[in-house]
């Protein structure tokens, strides 16, 4: 890093490669993308393998490479020399993510490297960093073969931080302390570190294991350390619920909230035996810590707890006994720990302990143990046990005796279908709900009851996830206890923060409109709570017939909507704004013309556009009144735009303002271009409505603005002429033979032009 800012321009940004130096590493990190590809996949000898550790040796030779290759590895790129390439280059970053992924910070290639000594690093970066570390680190295993054409220099992550706190370099020997001791509390600086360490659950872990090994060196005991990674935890967690605190609504907060907590679930998997017990027995207490380690030890994956074993094997300082406790704490589950060892054996097996001679006995024995810990003795009685024996062989009896008759088995096999067994479920689910009197008890039944419903609403089996819902919103709105009812909503908010709508939606085009109006009242009964969420998936919808779905549903809210749609229409997303217009029309009618009122001056077209035709669907003397207003009082920018908005709706629906503007506007004055597009969209829209304004407008004028008189007239006579219905025509002719002089010229080659268009008229006449 520090190689980097000596080379950086002035500006921040390192200066760029030159064609040939770009021609050369971009060349390089093809070839060695290839090479490591072939070397990872195929058997020695393979003519891949051949060809590719051929072409990197060829490029690396002393007479292709004159001087040694120094990169600096990034995240996402790599630098020469303190220069970059002048175009990213996906070869050349991917390069980089593999080299990061196992530590590298620094690589220098010699000249002359051969075949073997690249198939030999190759090799060393197909190995999974656990067992890597547990030798060392990938720089102490490289320095250790006889290759030296390639030189690395490994990643120090307490190095980074220091640099990423300002360059103080006891700052993060200062939160290990800190952690350690219980000292003084961590500065912000500190804190904001450790949350963005955070981010990566394997930095973060490796963080941790240096935390729980420098404890175990500097001979503090399981309780000090254990104490040392739960106030690690409770460092990122008080910060996340700070931040959640701050603005809940945020989705996309939350969403990297759970993979924070995620994150620190995988940072877990890398302690030691020890200190990952007492950490369990923490959680296994009553308080906000316990609260806070079940938080995050229910989130380790099965593919954490196996390379939680897999490392405590290889590293091979961890007597059995402990591990065996700290693995059947996490799974509890006697049936499932098996599978999880056959995942922890891969690991192991991939790592040089694998390679070694009796492998598979010492395996064999370390899972032994593992597994033959748990008894169960102490919960089934000797006869049950022996009853639960026998039941097996019965099992296989009954499995090898076929004398069943098909429509029997039919019936059987329907009792075990998917449908079945989840109507069981929901059937077992109702009946706890029912009879359960235990608060806490009874609170801890909504997991499960939100999982079944998400299945339920996925599968769109809307009756019975509709029984599910009846059982929250009663308890919600008038439990039988406080506790129980802030149960029951908590419950609510999740279902309606989850998957529930994005299933929902996927079936509104599908059902039938029984079952719609099903969904339609299951919604309804959740509450307010639902607005939000409709109408920001109706922003995004685009299926024609699950938009219409959508604002049923959100106009079956009626008035108790109205106040979350109007807030709304501040969102950022103007897709947002567009459908709360759409809605307050749905809703308010005339009520709504304030709040469309504000919006016409909305710096988005569509959303202009769609405030206009809100308004004109209102489509009373207020509404015309407002647009009026806009339009005069507006700037030029703005008035144009709300007459192409005007303009664009091409119905019955815009002839009535264009009626009321050539009756109230002033013709003479700045709005002369709005009076003149009323004009030519009452004779485009060809609505009966116009002929009268429109004759109106055919004898304006005054002789000292005969320019202006003129226009205005050959406009009407145009538009009265494009109407063409009897009473244009009538308006017309007396206007050509009747009018005063000036109006009849305007208006004869109009009357003219119509009775070529419509022959028949003129014989009628």
């Amino acid at each position: 890093m520090a190689d980097e800012q000596q080379h950086a321009s002035p500006s921040g940004k390192p200066p760029a490669l030159g064609p040939e130096e770009s021609a050369r590493l971009v060349e390089f990190a093809r070839a060695f993308k290839a090479a490591a590809r072939a070397v990872t996949l195929y058997p020695d000898g393979h003519p891949a393998i051949v060809a590719t550790l051929g072409r990197i040796a060829q490029l690396t030779a002393a007479a292709a490479l004159p001087a040694p290759l120094t990169l600096v590895v990034l995240p996402d790129g790599l630098v020469q020399d303190g220069r970059v390439l002048p175009r990213a280059d996906s070869a050349v970053t991917e390069l980089a993510v593999l080299l990061h992924e196992h530590l590298i910070g620094q690589l220098v290639v010699n000249p002359g490297g051969d075949v073997n000594g690249w198939r030999e690093f190759l090799r060393l970066l197909g190995r999974s960093n656990e067992s890597l570390r547990a030798e060392g680190g990938i720089a102490q295993v490289w320095s250790m073969t006889a290759g030296r054409h390639v030189e690395i220099r490994e990643i120090d992550y307490s190095e980074v931080l220091r640099e990423r706190a300002g360059g103080d370099a006891a700052s993060w020997d200062r939160v290990i302390a800190n952690c350690l001791q219980g000292g003084a509390s961590l500065d912000e600086a500190d804190i904001r570190e450790i949350v963005a360490l955070s981010e990566d659950g394997d930095r973060f872990g490796d963080f941790m294991a240096t935390l729980d090994s420098k404890a175990g060196s500097g001979g503090h005991t399981v309780g000090a350390r254990t104490a040392a990674v739960l106030r690690l935890l409770k460092t990122v967690t008080e910060r996340l619920a700070k931040n959640d605190k701050i603005d809940p609504a945020q989705r996309d907060a939350q969403e990297a909230q759970e993979a924070t907590m995620a994150n620190l679930a995988t940072a877990v998997g890398h302690l030691s035996a020890d200190t990952l017990i007492g950490l369990l027995a923490q959680g296994a207490g009553e308080g906000d810590d316990a609260q806070m380690v079940q938080d995050v030890v229910h989130r380790m994956s099965e593919g954490t707890i196996a390379k939680f074993v897999a490392r405590n094997v290889i590293v091979g300082d961890t007597p059995t006994e402990r591990l065996a406790q700290a693995f059947q704490t996490l799974v509890r589950d006697a049936e499932e720990r098996p599978r999880l060892l056959a995942l922890a054996r891969k690991d192991v097996a991939a790592s040089p302990l694998g390679s070694t001679e009796g492998f598979e006995e010492v395996w064999n024995q370390i899972a032994e143990k593992l597994l033959a810990s748990y008894s169960d003795q102490p919960f089934v009685s000797e006869d049950y046990s022996r009853e639960l024996s026998s039941a097996r062989t019965q099992a296989l009896a009954v499995e090898n005796v076929s004398d069943d008759p098909p429509e029997r088995m039919s019936a059987w096999l329907k009792t075990v279908a998917t449908t079945a067994l989840r109507g069981l479920d929901l059937t077992l689910m109702l009946d706890l709900l029912r009879i359960e009197e235990d608060e806490d008890r009874w609170g801890g039944l909504m997991t499960p009851v939100i999982a079944l419903l998400e299945d339920l609403l996925l599968v769109g089996d809307f009756d019975s996830a509709q029984q599910l819902i009846a059982v929250i919103v009663r308890e919600a709105r008038g439990g039988t206890s406080t506790k129980r009812r802030q149960h029951a909503m908590i419950a609510a908010d999740t279902l309606v923060e989850g998957a529930m709508l994005r299933h929902v939606t996927t079936h509104l085009a599908e059902i039938d409109d029984a079952q719609f109006d099903r969904v339609k009242a299951m919604c309804v009964s959740l509450g307010v709570v639902l607005v939000r969420p409709l109408a920001e998936t109706l922003a995004v919808e685009e299926r024609l017939k699950t938009r219409e779905r959508l604002t049923s549903i959100l106009v079956a809210f009626g008035p108790e909507a109205r106040k979350t749609i109007e807030r709304l229409k501040a969102s950022p997303n103007p897709a947002v704004r567009r459908t709360a217009i759409y809605l307050m029309r749905e809703f308010a009618g005339s009520e709504a013309l304030p709040d469309l009122k504000e919006l016409l001056d909305d710096n988005e077209p569509q959303v202009q556009r769609e405030a206009v035709r809100a308004i004109l669907k209102v489509g009373t003397a207020d509404a015309y009144q407002i647009l009026q207003k806009a339009l005069v009082s507006g700037t030029p920018q703005s008035r144009d735009a709300i007459l192409l908005s005007i303009s664009s709706v091409r119905d019955e629906r815009a002839a009535p303002l264009f009626v009321h503007i050539l009756r109230n506007v002033d013709y003479r004055g700045p709005l002369q271009p709005v009076y003149m597009r009323a004009i030519e969209s009452l004779g485009a829209l060809k609505d009966a409505e116009g002929v009268a304004p429109l004759k109106e407008a055919l004898y304006k004028g005054e002789w000292w603005a005969p320019t202006r008189t003129r226009t205005i007239r050959t406009a009407a006579a145009a538009a009265l002429a494009r109407i063409g219905t009897a009473d244009a025509f009538a308006v017309l002719e007396e206007a050509a033979t009747s009018g005063p002089r000036g109006v009849r010229s305007i208006t004869r080659p109009y009357l003219a032009e119509a009775k070529r268009r419509s022959p028949r008229r003129e014989g009628a006449a």
